[in-house]
């Protein structure tokens, strides 16, 4: 995965995107026209929204990067009600329509990728929330939309799938980024796979929170309710708010 500062290896997180997707798309070809309309693992949300939602997002990374390679303001997504109303008017649709629009975005976005030069990278351009990023940051993002979906999917594709360098990268992501807010709670972090050991919040007594990464990147994104994980210090898993 990128920073914000580093020029990365542009075609091997092109093919970590690739192979996530066709991942994704052979999941998805073997469920049914009435599985596709069931539950998805998110909220109000059927595999149809998940699906939609991937096409669409696929559609906004390529926005931001025509943006960066071009100079033009090309917004990701005209608004956030936009966005939604773009994902549910595609939820309903058949398997093979949800498959084509997931195959055509995704080759929409690979084209628009490899047509950027290197320069235009750590352009910076805005995200539809409001935040600002060079435009590197829409290759991460594109690969953690892919994989975490996927697994939102309900279709047998768990976060022990996700792949290892992925969760490594997420994790200490994650982790950094909640150290440094204060609605985290006090906790240690161990992943017992690697034996790596990350720190939120402050406190005397801070609980320790014990998993494999994937386990642990899953709560943390809430993916999972803690499945896997033990504690040490504390009764229960601290309660962690919403990553974003």
């Amino acid at each position: 995965m990128t920073t914000d500062q580093t020029v990365f290896d542009l075609a091997a997180v092109l093919e970590e995107i690739t192979a996530a997707t066709e991942h994704l798309v052979r999941t998805a070809a073997r469920l049914t026209d009435a599985e596709v309309r069931g539950p998805s693992l998110l909220p109000d949300w059927s595999r149809g929204h998940v699906l939609s939602h991937l096409a669409r997002n696929a559609d906004g990374g390529r926005r931001l990067l025509t943006w960066a390679r071009t100079g033009v303001e090309t917004p990701e997504y005209p608004s956030l009600t936009a966005r939604a109303e773009e994902i549910g008017a595609g939820a309903g649709r058949s398997v093979a329509e949800l498959l084509s629009d997931l195959r055509d975005s995704a080759a929409a976005f690979e084209a628009e990728y490899r047509a950027m030069p290197p320069e235009a990278w750590q352009r910076t351009v805005r995200w539809t929330a409001g935040q600002e990023h060079p435009a590197a940051r829409a290759a991460d993002s594109r690969l953690c939309e892919v994989l975490v979906h996927h697994a939102d999917l309900n279709a047998g594709y768990t976060p022990s799938d996700w792949p290892p360098d992925f969760v490594r990268d997420m994790l200490d992501r994650v982790a950094t980024s909640f150290a440094t807010r204060t609605d985290v709670p006090a906790m240690k972090l161990h992943a017992t796979d690697t034996d790596t050991t990350y720190a939120t919040g402050t406190g005397p007594s801070a609980p320790t929170v014990l998993g494999p990464q994937h386990g642990l990147l899953a709560w943390l994104m809430g993916r999972s309710p803690g499945i896997g994980l033990t504690l040490r210090g504390a009764p229960s898993l601290p309660e962690v708010p919403s990553l974003y």
